[in-house]
C-alpha cells in the first residue's frame, strides 16, 4: 500500500463495501476477472443492494455485464467461461435461486476436474446472498449452505465481517476450483474493520476471535455477531467464552487424511492450542449437527459439558 492509500484507508467499512473493494481489486490485477449476473451493471444500479455499483462504469460493461433473468444460463456462461481460461464471478441474487441452477452447479461446475481426469479446472465464483427476519419471503431466505457443502468439488463459503469477506472473495477468485460465495443479508450493512488491502484469508480456516476456558462458541456468518454478544455479556458475569468463526470451507475428499485430522483435532482439543482448524476434522459435513458430533466422537473425555447444538 502507497502513502496516499494509507492514508485514505477507512477505519471501518460494512460488507458490501468491502465485497465491493475485493472485485476491484481482482478486476484491477487480472484482465480474466469478469462479472456477471442479474442488473449487476451500473444501469441497473450495481445490484439488488449495489455490492457491484461502480464496477461497470470502471472496467466496461463487456467485463461487468447484466443478463437476463435466466439462473441456469448464468452458471453455464460462467463454466463455459472458466474453461477457457477466465476467472467469472457471477451473482445469483438470491440463495433460493441457486436451486434453478442446481444442474450446472453440481453435476458440471462441481465434477468437471474430477470427469476430466484433473485436466480441467472451473475457476469460478457464484456470489449469492440470503438470510431471513426482514419479510423477504419464504422463496427468498432459506440459507442452503448444508446442500452445497455435501457436494465434492465445490467450496463454501460464508464470511461473517467485511475484512473475511474481502480477504475470502480474493481468495475465492484465485481458488481453481468453484466456490460458493454465501454473503449475509441481515449482515450488509453492520460496520466492521476494514481489511488490509491486498489481504488473502485462506479458504477453510477456522479463526479465534476470542480466547476463552470455559465455554466455547463456534458458528459463521451472521450468526458470529450473535454469539460475540453472548459472549460479552457472559464475560461480565465471569463466564470466559472461546468463540470461532468456522468458516464453511473445502471439502476433505480422501478417508485418511480425514481419521489423520480428527486424530489431529483430539490432540488439540486436549491441550487446547487453539490452532485446530473444525472444517478439515468434519470432511464434507461442515454444519451444527456434525461439529457437535465431532467434538462428542473424538473427545468426549475431555468436555466437561456435553456440546449443544443451538438453533436460533
Amino acid at each position: 500500500m502507497n502513502a496516499q492509500a494509507a492514508v485514505n484507508k477507512p477505519d471501518k467499512m460494512n460488507v458490501i463495501q468491502a465485497i465491493n473493494l475485493a472485485l476491484d481489486d481482482a478486476m484491477a490485477a487480472d484482465p480474466n476477472v469478469i462479472v456477471f449476473g442479474e442488473d449487476v451493471g451500473d444501469k441497473e444500479e450495481g445490484g439488488v443492494c449495489g455490492v457491484t455499483k461502480g464496477l461497470s462504469s470502471k472496467y466496461g460493461d463487456a467485463r461487468v455485464r447484466s443478463t437476463p433473468i435466466a439462473e441456469q444460463a448464468i452458471v453455464g456462461a460462467a463454466i463455459g467461461a472458466a474453461i477457457v481460461g477466465m476467472r467469472p464471478v457471477v451473482e445469483i441474487m438470491l440463495m433460493n435461486f441457486t436451486t434453478v441452477a442446481m444442474d450446472m452447479i453440481v453435476n458440471h461446475a462441481a465434477k468437471l476436474r474430477f470427469m476430466s481426469g484433473g485436466q480441467t479446472n472451473v475457476p469460478m465464483v457464484i456470489r449469492t446472498m440470503t438470510g431471513a427476519g426482514m419479510g423477504s419471503g419464504g422463496q427468498h431466505s432459506d440459507y442452503l449452505e448444508a446442500w452445497f457443502a455435501h457436494v465434492a468439488g465445490i467450496k463454501v463459503v460464508a464470511p461473517s465481517s467485511p475484512a473475511d469477506a474481502y480477504g475470502l472473495m480474493l481468495s475465492c477468485i484465485e481458488d481453481d476450483d468453484p466456490c460458493l460465495f454465501v454473503e449475509h443479508l441481515i449482515s450488509y450493512w453492520t460496520p466492521g474493520a476494514a481489511p488490509e488491502r491486498g489481504v488473502r484469508i485462506p479458504i477453510g480456516q477456522a479463526g479465534i476471535l476470542r480466547p476463552g476456558t470455559d465455554v466455547t462458541l463456534i458458528s459463521y456468518s451472521g450468526m458470529v455477531g450473535h454469539c460475540a454478544a453472548v459472549a460479552e455479556k457472559l464475560s461480565k458475569d465471569g463466564t470466559s467464552v472461546e468463540l470461532i468463526d468456522r468458516i464453511p470451507g473445502a471439502h476433505m475428499a480422501l478417508a485418511d487424511a480425514r481419521v489423520a485430522e480428527a486424530r489431529r483435532i483430539a490432540a488439540a482439543l486436549e491441550s487446547r492450542p487453539h490452532d485446530f482448524d473444525w472444517q478439515r476434522c468434519l470432511g464434507s459435513h461442515p454444519v451444527r449437527a456434525d461439529w457437535v458430533a465431532c467434538a462428542i466422537g473424538l473427545a468426549r473425555e475431555l468436555l466437561r459439558l456435553v456440546p449443544n447444538r443451538e438453533l436460533f
